[in-house]
Formats: C-alpha cells, structure tokens, sequence
C-alpha cells in the first residue's frame, strides 16, 4: 500500500560536531510535485537530500520514501530514486552514448529496453546530435543534460536535484525545466535544491530553509504576501546617498529588511500609514533630499531576504522549530 506522500521528514534532524545542519526538520510532499527548497548556503538544503538519499543517517527523526526509511532499508530505496548531486559525475573521457551504456549496466538495464529508453531520453533533452561526443568537450547545460539522463536510466519514482542549473545558461535551463515537468506530468515526485529565486517560482511549493531550519512553505504565489509587512521600492538618484539611505533605513525600529536593488532599496516597513508619515519625516530631517516611497509588489527574493534578516535577530536553540505558512 503507497504512503500518504512520496517524501516525508518528521523530526529529522543531522549534526555534525557542534553544527546542527537540519533542525527538526517537518516536511511532506505528494506525489507528482516538484517541490523547492531555496536558502543560504549552509542552510541545509544538501544535507536534507542526502538524508532522504540514505546517503547519511539522521541523529534524530525519519525522513521516508513512499512511507520506507533509507536509514532501515537503503537498498529498496534507493531502486526508487535518482539523485542529481552539484557536480558533474560522469566520465569525460567517454562519449554521451558511452556514459549512458555505463550507467544502465550499473542499474541493469540492458537490451531492447535500455536502447528504447536512451532513444526517449536523448530525443527528450534533444541531445540526439551529441551522442558521440565526449562528455568533456559538453557545454555546462549539456552536461546537465547529460547526468539527468543517466539519473533517469532506471526510471525512478522520486528525483533529487542539487542545484541542477547552477552556473547554466538561460536557454539550458529553461530546456531542463521542460524535462522536468514532462517528467512529473508522467507520475515523477521531484525534490531539488537551488540558488535561483526566479526558478523557485517554477516550483509548485517552496520551502524557505535558514540555519536549518524550515522557515516558511507554500505555494511561490503565496509565498510572496506571506508577510504583514509591505514591500516598498525607495529611491534616491544618487548612488553613494542611497547607500547611505539604507544604512540609515535598516537602523529604524520597524523596518524589517532595506537591501538594495539595482537603483533602488526594497524594504519591508510596517503598514499603518503613521509609521509612513512619521518615517518620511525621519529621513528629510536626516538630511536625504529626493526621496521617493511607493509600495511595490514583492518578489520571492523579497520576501526570502526579508526573512532570513528576521531570523538573524531570533536566537536558535535546538529545541526551536517555527514554520511559517502553508505547513501541512
């Protein structure tokens, strides 16, 4: 009988040494989602895959597969996934064709269905020119391309990306993410880790991790209006004086978060419209001429940033476990 969700971390939590890496760790995911976890590095996000890869063991809690602990039982778990770690991994001295012969022998794939699924496979990432190319002589978004295929070459039913898209060029990453949701249109459950906000907006729910812990879960429109705080673009059309201005921002009670960007400061500021008076009072007394507040829509990175600053000021024992949002 199937487990109410293909992925579940209930407690989990990973030390090493004095660092707490992932923190009480509370999450679920049904099948056919491809669910974003998006934080600093360090925040845990690694070591969260890894955990459910049973490629290491929890100190405390159970992260399972369609209901199976890879702590308990890695080998049957592992049969189920593909995991897609940050690094090329694959043989640059072989050809495509030659690396994907290689990985199905690993997983036993052989014959009539291993030809059938490398035809599905290289015509999918539209690598069919490419298959005798060495894998050394790819582009970054071809090697990508690459590994996914060998990940996929014993049909797994849970995908693990580490960053998938790191340092690759638009056109790939947008190919990639195709794949990907033809791939959960077809029953796959996908987990992945990454670095670009933009790309967790692709994502069905995210999960914002800092110090790691689980911050705040929901779907990425959601995610947006998830503070009370409103967003606002300040601006100022001098360049060392904006600067300055969100020095200047960030030292006001009430402010959550000013970071600069581009030519303008995004900042979190509460929404009753005294404290606006009030702070626009503030800054011309403070000697900034110019100065322009207009409430502006919050993007993901925003609202991201904005959190982790809040999380910067809580004290973390290893007992905490906020969750903000759309926890199940």
């Amino acid at each position: 009988m199937a487990a109410d969700y293909m992925l579940e971390a209930r407690g989990l939590t990973r030390r090493f040494g004095s660092l707490t890496a992932v923190r009480d760790l509370t999450l679920r995911i049904p099948r056919g989602e491809i669910y974003g976890l998006v934080g600093p590095d360090g925040a845990g996000k690694t070591t969260t895959l890894r955990l459910f890869c049973g490629l290491i063991d929890p100190d405390d809690g159970q992260a399972l597969v369609d209901g199976i602990n890879p702590s308990r039982a890695v080998h049957a778990v592992r049969d189920r996934i593909g995991y897609m770690p940050q690094r090329f991994g694959l043989y640059t001295d072989l050809s495509v064709e030659e690396n994907l012969f290689f990985y199905a022998d690993l997983f036993g794939m052989l014959g009539a269905e291993r030809d059938r699924l490398m035809t599905d496979l290289l015509r999918m990432t539209r690598m069919e020119p490419f298959r005798k190319r060495l894998a050394g002589n790819l582009s970054g978004g071809m090697k990508q391309k690459l590994a996914l295929m060998s990940t996929l070459l014993h049909k797994p039913e849970v995908l693990f990306l580490d960053e998938p898209t790191n340092g690759v060029d638009p056109v790939s990453r947008r190919d990639f993410w195709e794949i990907l949701y033809r791939l959960v249109r077809d029953g796959l459950t996908v987990l992945l880790t990454t670095a670009y906000l933009d790309e967790a907006e692709r994502c069905h729910r995210v999960g914002l991790m800092d110090r790691g812990r689980l911050i705040l879960e929901d779907v990425p429109g959601r995610v947006r209006h998830a503070l009370a705080e409103r967003c606002y673009a300040v601006r100022q059309p001098e360049f060392a004086t904006l600067r300055a201005l969100g020095a200047f921002l960030r030292k006001r009670p009430g402010v959550l978060s000013a970071e600069a960007s581009g030519q303008e400061i995004r900042a979190f500021l509460p929404p009753e419209q005294a404290y606006l008076d009030a702070l626009r009072i503030d800054i011309e007394k403070a000697g900034f001429d110019g100065v322009s507040l207009q409430e502006a829509e919050p993007s993901l990175e925003d609202v991201f940033i904005a959190l982790v600053r809040r999380e910067d000021r809580l004290p973390i024992s290893d007992t905490d476990n906020t969750l903000v949002g759309g926890a199940e």
